[in-house]
């Protein structure tokens, strides 16, 4: 997949796990969120809860998973701390970290919890 493709094809791949999350009853507060070390790609809302979601797309699941290193979550780890002092309860928030698997039809599967910090 050309640069441009691929790009656009992960744009999509997190359109339609925003989609996913507000059809489910969570709140999306923010898309592609920028924080001083990369980027948060899905943050919802789930009562008090707020959901820190990495999309991973890719031909199938397993593809997608394999997508995720430890430097991205190291990265999605900084930038959730980040966001997390805009909260009331700061770095006590309650979180939790899913990934959103995308495959080459666009069925999603949400991996909840996927990453425990």
């Amino acid at each position: 997949m050309s640069g441009s493709v691929s790009y656009h094809a992960g744009l999509a791949a997190e359109d339609s796990v925003a989609r996913h999350y507000g059809d489910t009853g969570r709140a999306v507060v923010a898309r592609r969120w920028r924080g001083k070390g990369g980027e948060i790609d899905v943050i919802a809302r789930d009562g008090d809860d707020t959901i820190f979601v990495e999309v991973k797309k890719s031909g199938s699941h397993g593809a997608a998973a394999l997508r995720l290193g430890q430097r991205q979550v190291r990265r999605l780890m900084d930038c959730a701390g980040e966001y997390m002092g805009t909260l009331p309860g700061g770095l006590l928030s309650p979180v939790r970290f899913d990934v959103a698997l995308v495959d080459g039809s666009g069925r999603i599967e949400i991996i909840e919890n996927a990453i425990a910090c």
